[in-house]
């Protein structure tokens, strides 16, 4: 049967993806962490590539996993209609035994804005998306705010910033699920740059987005997805009454 809602369908391919790479860590083990990388990148992006080819036969698709002669396709940016799919974001997470902090995403671009999108947390045990946006947690000024960063590649300028506005950093795995981290009210803001790709925000900030938080480029500029290139290096997603205070942090620090 044709799922006929975009936002239902991003939320079952995500959530079945997830469920996939669940089983496939079940089986394999982690006694081989590359080859479980690779297992588990690739049979989540034939998943997805299949599953959408036979749900959204006329829509373009832009994969972390694909050949790099299909990310490049020209029908793709001239295509009203894109998904945006990591089928695993947080590899090197996904690869660690017990570790919940990895990803599966899928989002829709059409015609210019992000209008649907789920992240599946599999190890998490649940799935957010724009066909239930998440209630974001209370945003609680006189209370010490926590930034999520990357565990292995924490940009300088966000110890800066943190001390600036007297925050505490906490490292997480996927991008996936440092912007999980806040709508679910783990950390209240997530901040990155130095290096990312449209895959790795797109389903996220679409359910962020739909949740009412804020989400942009580190300069508060928006963030334009389905480019020729789909490198988009930097990213603020937080809760909306502390974004104003990052935003100015940001600015004096690259004065």
């Amino acid at each position: 049967m044709m799922i006929r809602d975009d936002h239902v369908l991003a939320t079952d391919l995500a959530a079945e993806a997830g469920e996939r790479l669940l089983a496939l860590r079940e089986k394999e083990g982690f006694a081989d962490p590359s080859g479980l990388r690779k297992e588990g990148d690739a049979s989540a992006h034939l998943f997805l590539m299949e599953a959408l080819a036979r749900s959204r036969p006329a829509d373009s698709v832009l994969s972390e996993e694909a050949t790099r002669e299909e990310r490049l396709d020209p029908r793709r940016l001239r295509a009203e209609r894109v998904w945006i799919v990591d089928p695993l974001d947080g590899t090197r997470e996904f690869a660690e035994e017990g570790r919940s902090d990895w990803a599966v995403h899928v989002a829709l671009w059409e015609r210019g804005e992000l209008t649907a999108g789920a992240v599946a947390l599999p190890a998490q045990g649940r799935t957010l998306s724009t066909s239930q946006p998440p209630v974001l947690p209370a945003f609680r000024p006189d209370a010490r705010p926590r930034i999520a960063v990357s565990r292995t590649r924490p940009p300088e300028f966000v110890q800066e910033l943190a001390r600036l506005a007297g925050a505490d950093l906490v490292p997480i795995g996927s991008a996936g699920a440092k912007i999980s981290a806040v709508l679910t009210g783990e950390v209240e803001a997530y901040v990155h740059a130095g290096g990312q790709y449209e895959w790795d925000s797109a389903a996220p900030v679409a359910v962020a987005l739909a949740a009412g938080a804020h989400a942009s480029r580190v300069d508060g500029s928006p963030l334009v997805y389905n480019q020729g290139d789909p490198s988009l290096p930097d990213i603020l997603v937080s809760l909306p009454g502390l974004a104003p205070t990052l935003l100015a942090g940001i600015r004096d620090l690259h004065r």
